[in-house]
Parts: C-alpha cells; sequence; structure tokens
C-alpha cells in the first residue's frame, strides 16, 4: 500500500509541474504574505464566469459530492459564503494550479498523520481535475462541479485535521472531550486566505512537538512495513538472564530486537546462552512497550515481540488520532495525565515545569480511569475520604461484618446523608488520599490526591486504584497549582483538617489516553489498560488495502502526469 501511495503522489506532483511533499516532521507557519482571495474572474477558458456561477449556486442546493458526509457537506457551503460564493480554485485559463495541486498532494499524502486516504472523494477529484486540466472546452457545468469538488475535499481534510477522522465515541474509547466543531469554518476561511496552501493546510494538524515526532515514528514503521516487517521470536519457556537458550531463538530475538532499534552488544557466549547484554536489550525493549521491566523473556515480552510491524504502524496512527481528538490551545497553565504511560506532566507557557508518576483506575468493575477535561478549582488538605456507596457497598461492609474492629482499626467512621448510612476516613496518616486532593468537579467524581503507599510508585505497570489518580509528588503539585512555596505547603498537611483553599487561578486538566507517546524524544508504546486500542486500530487499517476505485484514481492521476 505504501509504495501504490508513492506512485501516487509522484503522478500529481509530475502534474503540478514540481510540488514539493512535506515528509514526516516538524511544519511551519505560512510567512506573512498578502492574504489570498478569489480571482475576479469574467471567464475561465471561454466560459463566462456568470454560467459558471448559477451552476455552482445550484449543485450547493443539491446533495454532496462522493464521500462527503453532510458535516463537511456544510463546512463546504459556509466556506463559499465566506467568499461571497465565488468559484475558489478557478483561474481564466482553467484551474488554479497551485492551490488545486497543492490541495491534491496533501489527500495524497494523509497517510503520513495515519488518516485514511480512502476517505476523501479521490476518484471524483481526479476526474474533476481531468475535466478542466486536459478539455480544451470545458462546459460551465464542468468547471462548477471541478472547484466544488476541490472545495468539499479541502473541507474534509481541514476538518479531519482539526478533530479527527474517526468519532472517538464509535470505537469505544470512554473519551469525554468534545473537539472543537464550532471552530473549524474559521480556520478553513483563515486557511484558505494564506496564499501558500500547501503551508495553510499544515497548520491545520496540531502543531505540538509530540505529534511532530509521532508523525516521524509512523513513517519509520510505515518503513519497516515496506520492507516486510519483522519476523517473529520462536515461543518458549521463560528464560532469565545467563540461562541457556537454543541459539536459534537467541538470533531471532537479536534480529527482533534490531529492527525496531533496541540492538543488543556482540554475542560473547557462543549464541547458547541468554546473556545480560541481550537481556538488557529486552529490558529496554520491556520499559519501551509498557511491560514490567524485569530482563526476562517470557510470554508477555514474547508476545509484545511478536505483534506484527503493521499493527504497530496502525497503533501509532491511531494515537495520532487521538491528539487530533484534543483541542488546539490547552491554556498558558495546565495538567496533563497520560494514563497508559502513568504520567502526569504541568505545563506552564508552553515549557514543563513539573513530570511525575501517576497511579491509574484499574481495569476491574468501572474502575479504569475516563478521558475526559475539566478545571481546577480547589486543593483540600488533609481531606476526609468520602467512600462512595458502591465502594462501601462491595469492599467496606463486607470486612466490617467480618471483623468489628475494622472501622476504628482503619479510622472510619459512619454517619448520615440522606437518610443513608455513609463511610468516610478521617484524616491522618492512613487516609486512602494521603495529605491533599486537587479538585476539578466533574461528571466523573475523578480527582487527583496523594496515598499513604508510596511504595506502589516503584512498580512498572501502575493500574491499581478506583478511577481517581494518585501522585507521586503531592507537595511539589500543590506548590505549582498553588504558588506556594514548600514550607507553607508542609504546614498546611499538617495543619487543620479538611482545610479547602482556592486555587489562585483555575488550570485546565486533561486526562488522556495515548498508548503510543513521546518521551524524552523516544516513542514508547504504553500499556492499553482498558482494550481501547483494538476497535481504534482496526479502523484506521482500513485504508491498508487499495480499493478499485483508488487504483482507478491513481491511474487517472498518472494520466495527468503523462499528458502534461
Amino acid at each position: 500500500m505504501k509504495r501504490y501511495r508513492t506512485a501516487a503522489i509522484a503522478a500529481i506532483m509530475a502534474a503540478a509541474g514540481a510540488c514539493s511533499g512535506d515528509k514526516a516532521g516538524g511544519v511551519s507557519r505560512p510567512e506573512a504574505e498578502a492574504p489570498w482571495a478569489p480571482a475576479k474572474l469574467t471567464s475561465v477558458k471561454g466560459v463566462p464566469a456568470t454560467e459558471i456561477e448559477a451552476a455552482l449556486k445550484k449543485k450547493l442546493t443539491g446533495s454532496p459530492p462522493a464521500k462527503i458526509d453532510d458535516e463537511q457537506w456544510a463546512h463546504t457551503k459556509k466556506l463559499y459564503r465566506a467568499f461571497g460564493d465565488n468559484p475558489l480554485w478557478l483561474s481564466s485559463d482553467g484551474l488554479h494550479s497551485d492551490r488545486a495541486f497543492a490541495l491534491a498532494n496533501a489527500v495524497l499524502q494523509v497517510e503520513q498523520d495515519g488518516m485514511r486516504m480512502d476517505a476523501y472523494p479521490v476518484g471524483p477529484l481526479a476526474q474533476a481535475m481531468i475535466g478542466v486540466t486536459q478539455n480544451k472546452n470545458p462546459t460551465a457545468d464542468q468547471l462548477a462541479d471541478a472547484d466544488l469538488i476541490l472545495s468539499a475535499a479541502f473541507a474534509a481534510l481541514g476538518e479531519d485535521y482539526l478533530t479527527g477522522q474517526v468519532d472517538p465515541k464509535t470505537v469505544a474509547q470512554n473519551w469525554h472531550i468534545d473537539p472543537e466543531d464550532e471552530q473549524v469554518d474559521s480556520a478553513l476561511v483563515r486557511a484558505m486566505r494564506i496564499s501558500a496552501l500547501d503551508k495553510a493546510i499544515a497548520t491545520m494538524r496540531p502543531q505540538d512537538p509530540d505529534y511532530a515526532s509521532l508523525r516521524k515514528a509512523l513513517d519509520q514503521f510505515q518503513q519497516i512495513v515496506v520492507k516486510g516487517g519483522w519476523k517473529g521470536v520462536p515461543e518458549g519457556e521463560a528464560v532469565k538472564p545467563g540461562e541457556r537458550m537454543s541459539a536459534m531463538r537467541i538470533a531471532a530475538l537479536r534480529a527482533r530486537l534490531a529492527a525496531e532499534g533496541f540492538s543488543a552488544a556482540g554475542d560473547s557466549t557462543g549464541g547458547a546462552v541468554y546473556d545480560h547484554a541481550l537481556a538488557g536489550a529486552v529490558a529496554n525493549f520491556q520499559a519501551h512497550h509498557g511491560i514490567v521491566v524485569d530482563s526476562m523473556l517470557g510470554k508477555e515480552t514474547v508476545d509484545a515481540l511478536n505483534q506484527s510491524a503493521p499493527y504497530r504502524a496502525a497503533q501509532i496512527a491511531a494515537n495520532l488520532e487521538r491528539l487530533r481528538w484534543l483541542p488546539r490551545n490547552f491554556g498558558s497553565r495546565y495538567i496533563y495525565v497520560n494514563v497508559p504511560a502513568f504520567r502526569l506532566d504541568a505545563y506552564d507557557k508552553g515549557e514543563k515545569a513539573l513530570s511525575m508518576k501517576v497511579i491509574v483506575g484499574e481495569d476491574f468493575e468501572d474502575k479504569a480511569t475516563p478521558v475526559f477535561s475539566d478545571v481546577m478549582e480547589t486543593v483540600v488538605f488533609r481531606p476526609y475520604w468520602n467512600v462512595t456507596p458502591d465502594i462501601a457497598a462491595k469492599e467496606i461492609f463486607p470486612k466490617i461484618q467480618s471483623n468489628p474492629g475494622y472501622l476504628a482499626s482503619n479510622d472510619y467512621e459512619l454517619y448520615q446523608e440522606g437518610g443513608a448510612t455513609r463511610v468516610r476516613q478521617r484524616p491522618g496518616d492512613k487516609n486512602a488520599l494521603g495529605f491533599v486532593k486537587f479538585l476539578f468537579p466533574n461528571d466523573f467524581n475523578i480527582y487527583l490526591h496523594d496515598t499513604p503507599n508510596h511504595e506502589l510508585f516503584e512498580k512498572d505497570v501502575r493500574a491499581f486504584s478506583h478511577g481517581c489518580i494518585r501522585v507521586e509528588k503531592p507537595s511539589e503539585l500543590a506548590q505549582w497549582v498553588l504558588g506556594w512555596d514548600a514550607s507553607r505547603v508542609d504546614a498546611a498537611m499538617h495543619g487543620s483538617d479538611n482545610n479547602s483553599v482556592k486555587v489562585p487561578q483555575k488550570i485546565p486538566v486533561y486526562i488522556v489516553y495515548g498508548t503510543a507517546y513521546i518521551r524524552d524524544n523516544q516513542l514508547y508504546f504504553g500499556n492499553d489498560l482498558y482494550d481501547r486500542d483494538d476497535k481504534l486500530v482496526a479502523q484506521v487499517m482500513r485504508g491498508a488495502l487499495p480499493t478499485t476505485e483508488m487504483v482507478n484514481a491513481v491511474q487517472a492521476l498518472r494520466r495527468i502526469a503523462a499528458r502534461t
């Protein structure tokens, strides 16, 4: 499929007279220049502009072109209204070639962002462009068709960059951060007004460095797939460092690790021992794939090694899609928690100010941590833990029945609320929330908090909570959130009980789910704790095999290239 798409790109670049491709990497914003506006046309290839505009107006009242859904069609109509219902892609001698081919080239390179090219009207786009570029006497209807399909493709591509190509609700993501749909129309108009349309389109994708780095990683894995992927490691008994192992299995392991960039030192043991250098490479692989780092070649590690290269590439593509689902502006100060990475990062003016490990919800009986965003408003020092009725019924009351002294020994107490008997844990050393909690009101009753069990942060896989998120450095987080020094925070942690402090400036909190992510400029595959990759990965892989329509579209583009 990669070779197939590369041929398509080459064809349209030839037709454009050298359109430049944008390979995976950082993108630059367009330089300041005079804004673009539609040409004031009197005719196109001899066809009166009034006839073209009439045909275009009629088509805009009809059904959307193939592959264009109702929402994209609505964006297309608004785009025309923003420019006075004028043709947007035509010049007096046919197509506005630089802009038309820049758009077509962008559509044919969406695989570099992990997006499916078959979601766009590639076939109709090719035919419409042929109808104008290869026809000396096109009709008003043909010219209107070409202009309309180009505008619709532009709207569809822009919307997908801005809000994602897949609806998270259709792929079981438990995702509750809504895309900023209301900003799509204004973003499309702004991009359309930029003369260098290729750069304008690039600015509609997420601009943060992690997105650009994931694009590079995707390109690397796509190249691995093109070369045939990698061979797996034969299954067998778990092996510890220093233990004997078949030379054939060791050779397969070395080759598999090297394919993904985890090369071990040279074989100094004759190839029959799982030596410490090879075990070190396995440990590095484990650390980058959400596996407990024990240097052993066990079943979980072998299963991860034997995951196919196409799946890993699609997994990166799935996480590029998740980044497109997020808002483009997180605010000047915000907190970002990636659940599969077990990591919290706090940002101030675009720079990472604080980073720490977290413990997240285990995937058991609704304890999985959802994806959502809200605003931190309050910090509570020495909090009570008000046990939810569900946790009390399943965990606390059965223990009380079997051990009457359980409440007192664990600092619990009973109280009445709304006619029901509730349980809460008093502030102190045993309190499950530790000495501080951070509240950002939400529908899921999720918050950040301290914990008395700090030894759990030494674990590589940290999914133990009831859905809330325990933080490794609660004092440092409180200092950053409130702007206090360490001594003041320490005094509050050992001061009065249930002391609520308002945050001086509300702070957005984003709880996200990214199973392929960048840390310290390296690619990591996180632990897919809640099995949310399966449906999304399958969705983004749907474009892996060329359909008849796509093959015909590429052939059409080749014909364009052959005639120029």
